[in-house]
């Protein structure tokens, strides 16, 4: 081979070489873009059931109480007998299991809450207060019904005192206000939140049981030390770390209390985000269906100094 025809060639393959690696760079950034839009989808839209815990110390505790909140169960699948959500439960061994509204749906089947009760009702004390879902299916005596086949005790604007390991507590639930609406109950939030001011002993610890938190100003000024709530479905789509909830029902747009725990002056209120997956029209965005575990705990030393 000629001078010549050597140095015309070396050109050629440089400019080839630099066209395979230019070509190879864009294949591995098309490759590394692929893949993370799959990792986003696949967090994106992960609905596995999560625990969330949360810790509330009072002065009124004097020894350690575990709360199961579900909520917003909406009669969805959690695996073949509801194992899914009745193991994650049973792991967290709770003195008792808080049913706060909206476990059946107006549009699904009550096929698999009907297995969930069955499969767990029994296994701990356990309290229900409706939701709207129960109200919107005009089946709600029929749902009443069933939870009583279980055992479930509904508090409809009642009061309990109960008693744990030795500790005392005030435990209040109310329906949810569409049953004034739904039902021949009339209105029932402020008639309902007034007779439990009668009823409950004020020197206990008090928890509320209430399906929508945006009524908290209203439950506050009746000086209850834990709300519990759900209904906001955790603002169905969320940015972690950045926005808690876009939108829920009552609260509308970038609501204040779709999920998590908010303490106030006078108390707390405490709202899941729910179990309601294949019910819901729009899916969850970065918003698994959680349970909830809400541990009630002695105030410490320095809790009770501040």
């Amino acid at each position: 081979m000629s001078d010549k025809s050597a140095k015309a060639k070396g050109p050629a393959e440089t400019a080839s070489r630099q066209g395979r690696g230019s070509r190879a760079r864009k294949r591995r950034t098309k490759f590394a873009a692929a893949v993370f839009v799959l990792l986003f989808l696949l967090f994106a839209f992960d609905v596995r059931l999560k625990t969330v815990r949360y810790t509330v110390q009072s002065e009124k505790i004097g020894a350690p109480v575990r709360i199961a909140l579900v909520t917003d169960l909406h009669s969805c699948s959690y695996g073949k007998g509801q194992r899914t959500l009745v193991d994650a439960i049973e792991k967290q061994k709770p003195d008792l299991l808080l049913l706060g509204g909206d476990i059946f749906d107006d549009g699904l089947p009550d096929r698999n809450t009907e297995i969930f009760l069955a499969a767990i009702a029994d296994k701990y004390p356990c309290y229900y207060v409706t939701g709207n879902h129960e109200y919107w299916s005009l089946r709600v005596d029929e749902m009443l019904n069933t939870l009583r086949k279980y055992g479930v005790e509904i508090l409809d604007g009642k009061t309990k005192t109960i008693e744990i390991r030795g500790q005392s507590m005030s435990l209040s639930g109310i329906d949810d206000p569409d049953a004034a609406y739904y039902s021949d109950a009339g209105e029932v939030l402020y008639t309902q939140l007034n007779e439990i001011q009668t009823e409950r002993d004020r020197s206990l610890f008090s928890v509320l049981l209430a399906h929508r938190p945006s009524y908290i100003k209203l439950y506050r000024k009746y000086k209850f030390d834990l709300v519990l709530s759900g209904h906001a479905h955790g603002g169905q789509w969320r940015i972690p770390y950045l926005l808690n909830g876009v939108f829920a029902p009552d609260e509308g747009w970038f609501p204040k209390y779709a999920g998590g725990q908010y303490r106030f002056a006078d108390g707390q209120m405490i709202v899941s985000r729910g179990l309601a997956r294949e019910s819901t029209r729009v899916p969850r965005i970065f918003n698994r269906p959680e349970l909830v575990i809400v541990d009630l705990q002695p105030a410490s030393p320095e809790g009770s100094a501040q």
